[in-house]
């Protein structure tokens, strides 16, 4: 069996390592990207394509786990190019969800403000520090004037994680609603590739 190669979103990291793990994916590599690109989208497609073209020679299988993340086609154009594959979806909130779940919750509220795991735990940085509201706290209400709600979608159930959720959903001064998604496709995308690598 050939070996896979995945590129990923630092903000995937913990969830493919776990996902690796608890199936047992020995033929199965992670490299990801730093997460604070998550913050810089423009940048994406380039660190990608330099990351790729270092090491696809190495493999027939690669799979980018990015949604389109904001890059506009971006990182399409870059697999395209190196005959990979990438995640379904525009962003990492609607693989999680699935395309049907995602799109009932924006219907249900567009001004919602999403969480995952990732972003739960790192709240502080990419969210208070990146957009510098501990510096200049007038931004808040700049940035935030038209949500409405905080939706958290929980890839484990973790009281410690609901809780830092609720500290971040009051910290934004909105109510939070919590819906359990686990891996969502992205597990779906990483049985498949393994499947059809061993097919």
């Amino acid at each position: 069996m050939g070996r896979i190669l995945v590129i990923g979103c630092g903000a995937l990291a913990e969830e493919l390592s776990a996902l690796k793990k608890a199936n047992q994916w020995t033929a199965l590599d992670i490299k990801c990207l730093d997460a604070a690109l998550h913050n810089r989208p423009e940048r994406i497609a380039e660190r990608l394509e330099s990351l790729l073209a270092q090491h696809h020679a190495e493999y027939t299988n690669i799979l980018i786990a990015y949604a389109d993340c904001g890059t506009g086609g971006a990182i399409d154009r870059v697999a395209h190019r190196f005959n990979a594959q990438r995640l379904p979806g525009a962003h990492c909130y609607e693989f999680y969800a699935t395309s049907p779940v995602f799109a009932a919750l924006a219907e249900a509220e567009p001004g919602t403000f999403y969480l995952t795991d990732f972003l739960v735990r790192h709240f502080d940085r990419l969210v208070i520090e990146e957009m510098k509201l501990d510096q200049h706290p007038e931004l808040e209400d700049m940035l935030f004037a038209h949500y409405r709600k905080v939706v958290y979608l929980a890839q484990v159930d973790s009281d410690e994680l609901r809780d830092e959720a609720e500290r971040a959903a009051t910290r934004l001064r909105l109510p939070l609603e919590v819906v359990t998604t686990g891996y969502g496709l992205l597990a779906n995308a990483l049985e498949e590739e393994v499947i059809r690598v061993i097919a």
